[in-house]
């Protein structure tokens, strides 16, 4: 079968009871309807006032209402694409060549005129956002070029703009895409599209912002994979596609996730948000406990489907009425719950209680003093992301560990070391003393830096997770749906994989990210983004991944590389990184000069002093990666020549020495020859 679309398909398009496209449909605009007008009206009761408070012109009622309706019809629209592309990435199964199955390839083309609706809900945005922000009304703001300087003065209507060309790019890619690797890929492209707005609005400004963005990064991708993976599941069931046991058996274990996830991170960012004391006295706490209202209904409902649905599915693949039943109302009432969210969005949170020290405005949190070693040790701020990251890292390490006992498996302690201490590197760099001074200190900075790039990835490639999980995992089978297991073996052999570990490649990336990051001015432009912080703890963490994964890596790889090669690899960029650290030791500019100084931070006055203490923190670690890296490169040839040893020795035990008597047989035929020769 060359796509989708060829005739063999028509059974499964003709799986589905006639009109149930229809009815997904109208299902969608209703949920769409209730959402936008639930935020407007919430607008209307709510937060119609917060332009007033702030002495902003009232900009209109189209801006007033229509804007948060256009916002909900957006963050719904954004769910569905998520949720379309999970549906055809994770939930159902490709074909055996891997091309698309039915489920996946109408997935991918719902997902496709989503993102579209997507864009456009973000382009429509963008003026309202700009008549909103001056308090001008829409019709008084259409000129391009009077628009086009507006955009470049308001944050939120820039980030409508990126959100607008990503999710045009989304649309796309899965208008044209028929093979199943190209979901995967596409599902993470709409999770980025999202992060422009997920780090803009109140979460982005005051006090704590750094835990309020993270805690809302976690909210929305967690609330779109929950809503739009719903969406997905209902419309693959009511068109009566193949696998749905299967699809809500997975999804039945993702939505239970993103439940936990979604009631942690909002009770977070609520906390930054608004004091427990104003709860129950102010709009916005009244706000937070019915959208807290709303989340428990969900929960509920979610658990009711899952004890009807799933043992229906379980006795009956084709039996989805319960599935059908509960995801309908439980749609609609996610609907309503995002229309809720966008009203909680419009209104203003309560005033902080005190003024904020310019440290605070800066980076959320203020700094008692210098980073001595103690306050390293001792003074810890929980990083959301990456310190959530490393706990789940090394849970989900033990956990297959665990597994291979179970069935009497051994596993190498040595492993579970390396890749526990990595986690614990990677938390230790990101939440203690490290990760708080680290956006305000740049030799802080640089040894997070260090820590993350240079030893935290050896450690992790040593760990062998990927070996561990392809022996843990059970596999599918022949005829069987693939699963975690299988997806694992598609992302190492595949071309992008091989691309991306040739030595050439991954020294490349590893070593030209120090360059372009401090050299190429990215760092100076960028060192007051919290979102730019965040993206580079996450290149140094991948670029020394994938760098030490083919130097010293003991889990499956796309391509063989030699070992003298390696070493190549490993002295080759040491003078690359050498060179980095003196450079910044010999700058006579501070990078970033002005964020640290409007930090406002007496103790830490001699910029290019601490400037160079991390260029010489940059050349001196160098050396210990490098101890470590020789010394599993040794062990790791030991070990290799004694395998081939063992079963060289092997081999003659089973045939008697036979390829040894043959070339004693030869070397006597050629002394032989050479006698006759001198005779």
């Amino acid at each position: 079968m060359s796509s989708p679309q060829d005739s063999s398909v028509a059974p499964g398009l003709e799986a589905g009871k006639p009109g149930s496209g229809a009815t997904f449909a109208t299902l969608t605009v209703l949920a769409g309807a209730i959402a936008a007008v639930v935020a407007a009206m919430i607008v209307g009761l709510s937060a119609a006032q917060a332009l007033s408070l702030l002495g902003i012109p009232d900009p209109g009622p189209l801006t007033t209402y229509g804007l948060p309706a256009m916002r909900a019809l957006a963050d719904l629209s954004a769910a569905l694409t998520v949720g379309s592309l999970l549906l055809a990435a994770f939930l159902v199964p490709p074909q055996a060549n891997g091309l698309l199955d039915v489920g996946g390839y109408r997935a991918l083309r719902r997902a496709s005129n989503f993102a579209l609706t997507w864009a456009c809900c973000a382009a429509l945005l963008i003026p309202l956002t700009v008549s909103d922000t001056t308090g001008q009304p829409v019709g008084q703001i259409w000129r391009p070029e009077q628009l086009w300087h507006a955009i470049g003065q308001v944050d939120l209507a820039q980030a409508w703009r990126t959100t607008a060309v990503f999710a045009l790019i989304v649309a796309v890619g899965c208008r044209l895409a028929l093979r199943w690797g190209w979901a995967p890929v596409l599902f993470g492209g709409a999770i980025v599209t999202m992060m422009p707005l997920a780090l803009t609005g109140h979460s982005s400004a005051g006090g704590a912002h750094d835990l309020a963005t993270n805690s809302l990064i976690l909210h929305l991708v967690s609330a779109a994979v929950w809503v739009g993976g719903l969406f997905a599941v209902l419309a693959h069931a009511m068109r009566g596609g193949e696998h749905t046991d299967v699809a809500a058996r997975r999804f039945s274990l993702t939505a239970t996730i993103a439940f936990v996830v979604i009631g942690v991170s909002g009770v977070i960012n609520s906390w930054v948000r608004v004091p427990w004391s104003d709860l129950f006295t102010t709009t916005y706490g009244r706000l937070v406990l019915a959208k807290a209202g709303a989340l428990l209904v969900l929960g509920v409902f979610g658990y009711l489907q899952r004890r009807a649905s799933l043992p229906a599915l379980a006795a009956n693949p084709r039996d989805r009425a319960a599935l059908i039943r509960f995801g309908g109302l439980e749609v609609l009432i996610f609907a309503a719950t995002m229309g809720l969210a966008v009203g909680l969005g419009r209104t203003p949170p309560p005033p902080p209680t005190s003024v904020p020290t310019p440290t605070e405005v800066e980076l959320g949190y203020n700094l008692d003093g210098p980073p001595t070693a103690s306050r390293i040790l001792f003074d810890w701020r929980f990083d959301l992301i990456f310190g959530t990251l490393a706990i789940v890292l090394a849970v989900l390490y033990l956990l297959g560990v665990r597994r291979l006992r179970a069935r009497g498996d051994a596993w190498p302690v040595g492993r579970t070391i390396a890749w526990l201490s990595a986690c614990a590197i990677l938390l230790f760099a990101t939440s203690s003393g490290v990760g708080r001074y680290s956006p305000a200190v740049f030799s802080v900075h640089m040894g997070q830096h260090m820590a993350l790039s240079m030893l935290a990835p050896i450690l992790f490639a040593l760990g062998g997770a990927v070996t561990l999980a392809l022996r843990a995992l059970p596999a599918a089978g022949r005829g069987g749906v693939p699963g975690p297991r299988e997806w694992i073996l598609a992302s190492v052999h595949n071309p992008v994989s091989r691309f991306l570990t040739h030595p050439i490649v991954a020294s490349v990336i590893f070593v030209g990210g120090f360059y372009a990051l401090y050299m190429g001015g990215i760092y100076d432009s960028f060192v007051d983004s919290h979102a730019a912080h965040l993206m580079m703890n996450l290149h140094f963490l991948l670029s020394g991944y994938l760098f030490y994964w083919v130097v010293i890596g003991i889990d499956p790889k796309p391509r063989q590389v030699q070992p003298l090669t390696k070493l190549g690899m490993v002295f080759g960029s040491l003078p690359f990184h050498a060179f980095f650290g003196i450079a910044l030791m010999s700058m006579t500019t501070v990078m970033g000069g002005w964020f640290f100084r409007s930090l406002a931070l007496g103790w830490n006055s001699d910029l290019l002093g601490d400037q160079r203490t991390g260029g010489s923190l940059a050349w001196a670690s160098g050396e210990v990666p490098l101890v470590v890296v020789m010394l599993a490169l040794l062990i790791q040839w030991s070990r290799s020549d004694a395998k081939l040893a063992k079963r060289t020795d092997r081999a003659a035990d089973r045939d008697h020495d036979a390829e040894l008597a043959a070339h004693n047989a030869m070397f006597a035929e050629l002394a032989k020859r050479d006698r006759g020769i001198r005779h």
